[in-house]
C-alpha cells in the first residue's frame, strides 16, 4: 500500500508540473508567435476566420519534455525505463521539430514525402530500440506493424487537428485512459508519459478555446501527441485477464482513428488523395448538420471518455463479456460511420 500511494503521488507529480509549465508556457509563446508572424492563416480547406498564431504545439512539447527531465532526478528509474523515456524524448522530438518546420513553411509545408521520410525514419529507431508489438510473431512483421503504427497513429492526430480542442482534448483523454489500465502496473515509462503527455495538453486547452488569447498547437503540437500515444500504447499488458484486451488502445485511440480512415476511404471514392485536405472530417459533416463547434468537441470527448471506460473494462472481463463489448461497439460505429457519411459537405 505504501509503494502504491508514493507510485501516485510520483505520477500526481508528473501530471500536475507539466500543466503548470504549459498554462504558464502556451501565452508566452503566442506572444512570441504574434510578433515573429508565426500564423496559421485561413484557406479554402482551413475553416478559422482570422490568422491565428502557431506555437501552442512547442508549449506542449517543452512542458512534457521538462517535466519528465525533472522526474529523472527526482526518482530513481530502473534502467530500462530510463531508455524507454529517452527514446520517447528523442523521437518525440525529432517528431515535433518536423512539425515545427511544416508549420513554418505554411501554407506548402514541407511536402508529403519529405514529411513521410522523417517520420518512418523515426518509427523505425524507436522500434529497433525496443518499444514495439512484441506479441505477434514473427518478429518482422511485429516490427513492421510498430512502425505502421506509429507512423499512422501521429498523423491521425494531425488529421484530426481541425477544431479548437479536439485534438488535444483527445490527446488528453487517451492519456489518462493508458495512465488508468497501467497503473499501478511496472510499465511506469508508460504512466510518466501518460501522466506528463496529460498535464502539457490539458495546459494548453484554455488558450485553445479562448477567443482574445486563441492559439493553436500546430503540426507540431499534434504530430507530437500522436506520436507519445503510440508509443505508450505498446508499453502496456492488455491480456492478462482477457485476450481481447489487445483491442484496448483501438478503443482509447478509436476517435482520431476513425476519422483518419474515414476521411482516407471518402477521399478515394471521390477519386481524390487520401494526403490533399478536405472537409470530410466527421467533425465538419456534423457541424453542418447545426451542431456548434464545442458541442462537436464535446460529443468527440464524451465518446472518448467512454471508449476509455470500455477499453479498461475489457481488460478486466471474462473472455465472453469482452467478447460482447467488442461485437456492441463495432456495430455502432458501423450505424454511426454509415449515418455520418449520409451528410453531405
Amino acid at each position: 500500500m505504501t509503494d502504491l500511494l508514493e507510485n501516485f503521488r510520483l505520477y500526481l507529480i508528473a501530471f500536475l508540473l507539466p500543466l503548470v509549465l504549459s498554462l504558464c508556457l502556451t501565452p508566452l509563446l503566442r506572444r512570441l508567435a504574434i510578433r515573429g508572424g508565426h500564423l496559421d492563416k485561413p484557406t479554402d480547406i482551413k475553416t478559422h476566420k482570422v490568422p491565428t498564431p502557431l506555437l501552442g504545439g512547442a508549449a506542449v512539447f517543452l512542458s512534457f519534455f521538462a517535466a519528465l527531465v525533472v522526474m529523472r532526478f527526482y526518482t530513481s528509474f530502473p534502467t530500462g525505463t530510463l531508455r524507454d523515456l529517452r527514446v520517447i524524448l528523442f523521437g518525440g522530438g525529432v517528431m515535433f521539430v518536423l512539425g515545427l518546420l511544416d508549420d513554418l513553411r505554411k501554407p506548402k509545408g514541407l511536402g508529403v514525402k519529405t514529411k513521410f521520410a522523417v517520420q518512418f525514419g523515426v518509427a523505425v529507431f524507436t522500434a529497433y530500440y525496443g518499444i514495439r508489438i512484441h506479441f505477434i510473431q514473427p518478429d518482422y512483421l511485429g516490427f513492421a506493424l510498430s512502425v505502421l503504427w506509429i507512423v499512422g497513429v501521429s498523423n491521425a492526430f494531425n488529421l484530426i487537428d481541425i477544431m479548437d480542442g479536439l485534438s488535444a482534448g483527445q490527446a488528453a483523454l487517451a492519456a489518462f485512459g493508458f495512465l488508468l489500465i497501467a497503473f499501478p502496473s511496472e510499465a511506469i515509462y508508460v504512466n510518466f508519459a501518460s501522466a506528463a503527455l496529460a498535464g502539457a495538453a490539458l495546459g494548453f486547452l484554455p488558450y485553445n478555446f479562448s477567443k482574445k488569447y486563441k492559439i493553436f498547437m500546430g503540426d507540431s503540437g499534434s504530430l507530437f501527441c500522436g506520436f507519445v500515444l503510440a508509443l505508450v500504447a505498446m508499453g502496456t499488458k492488455y491480456t492478462e485477464v482477457n485476450p481481447l484486451g489487445v483491442y484496448a488502445p483501438l478503443f482509447i485511440l478509436a476517435v482520431p482513428i476513425y476519422d483518419t480512415l474515414f476521411v482516407s476511404v471518402m477521399r478515394l471514392r471521390r477519386g481524390h488523395s487520401p494526403f490533399v485536405g478536405s472537409q470530410d472530417h466527421f467533425a465538419l459533416r456534423l457541424e453542418k448538420v447545426g451542431f456548434s463547434r464545442r458541442r462537436v468537441v464535446w460529443l468527440a470527448s464524451l465518446c472518448t471518455l467512454s471508449l476509455v471506460l470500455f477499453a479498461w473494462l475489457i481488460t478486466q472481463v471474462a473472455l465472453v463479456w469482452g467478447i460482447l463489448i467488442a461485437l456492441v461497439l463495432t456495430v455502432e460505429f458501423l450505424l454511426v460511420s454509415t449515418a455520418i457519411a449520409k451528410i453531405k459537405i
